[in-house]
């Protein structure tokens, strides 16, 4: 049976001293790329309008994601409020933006994780988590003192710095980004982000030398490794051909992919005239074309069922 390397990190007291220089980067907030050098500590404020506590909009056994995550039992997700990145069309803008939700101390976080656990989940699946590491390492600690022992899935939007990527080493089992922008023109347009394609090389490469390619046990659940989303946007304008190319070539032939079909004007997307529609059925094709094209087999398997019901 798998366990999670972050077991051993409790066992040894790293995890604790992990927490500890987490929680301390809160003092002048670097966490993430936006660098908003905020007190947090004292409930200051940046772009992801989280302070001292973490916020949480939800928390369930989920059987929408990936077929690795999900199993039989579900993938347990939490979804924090807010988000570092932003995007304008996110479709869960009610989250990320407006911020629904409720406040969470460390403890009452380490309950959710539980709970999840003692359901069945065969996973603690983090939803946009990266301006919550300090307050999600702080619950961590907790859970695992109350017997978590499942693996933990770090679900972002692909938009970290690598210095917070390395407190998180041995920690997250499963690493989930989405690779939204090949060009920064549309990085910046959607999400305020120019820099977004150069920071996502530097933080993908980083959780591929943490955890490797996807391993999946002979269930087919996932125990650790890569899994990377990336969501088809109108008009090819997410780069799709690029960012296929890159994972081939700078990170694995191998990673596991879920190229997304889901995409729906949400968010202040009907105000934009390149993103105010979902995409074509063609469109779509020509992203698993670019997969193929670029030598990764290992997608979704349930893309192709995906595919032939579309309408």
């Amino acid at each position: 049976m798998y366990e999670p390397s972050y077991l051993q990190l409790y066992k040894e007291g790293q995890l604790l001293k992990r927490v500890e220089k987490a929680t301390d980067l809160l003092k002048e907030c670097r966490l993430c790329p936006r660098q908003c050098a905020v007190d947090r500590l004292n409930n200051e404020k940046g772009v992801c309008q989280t302070g001292r506590r973490a916020k949480v909009a939800s928390y369930n056994a989920h059987f929408g994601e990936e077929a690795p995550l999900v199993g039989r039992f579900g993938s347990g997700t939490i979804f924090f409020s807010f988000c570092n990145l932003r995007c304008s069309f996110c479709q869960n803008y009610e989250i990320s933006h407006l911020g629904e939700g409720i406040e969470m101390e460390a403890k009452d976080l380490a309950k959710v994780m539980i709970a999840l656990e003692n359901k069945g989940c065969h996973n603690i699946n983090l939803v946009t988590p990266t301006h919550v590491v300090p307050q999600i390492l702080e619950a961590l600690l907790l859970a695992v003192g109350h017997g978590l022992h499942i693996p933990i899935v770090y679900n972002s939007g692909g938009y970290e710095r690598v210095e917070t990527l390395k407190l998180l080493d041995g920690i997250i089992d499963i690493y989930m980004p989405d690779f939204k922008f090949w060009d920064k023109k549309w990085a910046d347009r959607y999400c305020s982000a120019p820099d977004y394609r150069e920071i996502a090389i530097k933080a993908f490469k980083e959780m591929y030398a943490q955890v490797g390619d996807l391993k999946i046990d002979k269930k087919g659940i996932a125990e650790r490794g890569l899994l990377v989303r990336h969501l088809v946007m109108p008009h090819g304008i997410a780069g799709t051909r690029d960012i296929m190319e890159f994972l081939s070539k700078e990170i694995s032939d191998n990673t596991y992919v879920n190229i997304m079909d889901q995409y729906r004007p949400c968010g202040t997307a009907y105000q934009d005239e390149y993103i105010n529609n979902r995409i074509s059925t063609e469109e779509y094709s020509m992203a698993l074309k670019c997969a193929h094209d670029a030598g990764l087999t290992r997608l979704d398997q349930r893309q192709g069922r995906r595919l032939l019901f579309r309408i």
